[in-house]
């Protein structure tokens, strides 16, 4: 089967004062399964990762309520405020969804890059441990030292860097977030998103990005890297479809089951059956 690992829905009337901007006229309108439909069929796509985009509880109920009733999305990544008190029972209530798989806070927007080793949140992320859910790290190349310690402190984490710790393409750095991504790559347990580059590499050629797949691709292995639209985020950039074929032309034909569709499923542990 294949899985896109990373896509968005919306609506703007429940995001006021919230991103996105109208200026980015792209996506600045509803988004939801009606309009994926026709590309995940073009793309040859079965089933996709439905991703938070809000800091919201109500985000997570919207998204888990479209999971219910739309067949293609097999599992959704949510929030839950992870120093709230009570936040290890609300993942625990989370993870009796069957279709709740996981959770990402929104480190990259936060003032403190290592918020997320704050000593109360510890509660959170043991809960998410014990309740074999995933951790994904939205999060920028200056978070990466961070997120290191958080895997070193809780190896039994299962975590994805989404968006390939978004490197800042455009600006050309490189060494500086390849040596991060290594470090972070040494640790089994550490998966890698190839998505949102397009993103990243604004003006840029598009072969600007290949030297980045190429070393998520090396760094991680055809077992834990797996391939993501952020659509409709992409739009920004490209489109779904030039994103997947420019992918599907970089990584290696023998790679192309794990990194379009086995990896998701196994990391986020999807219920495929019968699809």
């Amino acid at each position: 089967m294949r899985i896109d690992a990373h896509q968005h829905f919306w609506q703007l009337k429940a995001r006021a004062g919230q991103w996105p901007p109208p200026e980015l006229e792209a996506i600045y309108r509803d988004f939801g399964p009606a309009d994926l439909t026709p590309l995940l069929s073009e793309a040859g796509m079965d089933g996709t990762v439905l991703v938070q985009t809000m800091e919201s509880t109500a985000d997570t109920d919207f998204m888990l309520d479209l999971a219910e009733t739309t067949p293609f999305v097999k599992g959704v990544v949510g929030w839950v405020d992870l120093a709230a008190p009570d936040a290890g029972e609300q993942i625990a209530a989370r993870a009796a969804n069957p279709l709740f798989k996981g959770l990402r806070p929104m480190l990259q927007d936060l003032e403190d890059d290592g918020w997320i080793l704050r000593p109360e949140l510890r509660p959170a992320l043991e809960s998410l441990v014990a309740h074999d859910l995933a951790f994904d790290a939205l999060v920028k190349p200056r978070h990466l030292g961070s997120i290191l310690d958080l895997v070193e402190r809780h190896p039994d984490l299962r975590m994805v860097i989404d968006h390939g710790g978004k490197p800042e393409i455009g600006e050309g750095r490189f060494v500086g977030w390849r040596k991060a991504m290594a470090d972070l790559a040494a640790h089994p347990g550490v998966h890698c998103k190839l998505s949102g580059l397009p993103v990243e590499a604004g003006d840029q050629k598009s072969e600007a990005m290949r030297p980045y797949i190429e070393t998520i691709l090396d760094l991680f292995g055809p077992a834990r890297v797996l391939w993501g639209s952020d659509w409709p985020v992409v739009r920004l950039a490209s489109d779904y479809l030039a994103w997947l074929r420019y992918c599907e032309a970089i990584v290696p034909k023998e790679y192309h089951g794990a990194v379009f569709g086995d990896n998701a499923i196994a990391f986020y542990r999807l219920n495929v059956l019968g699809a």
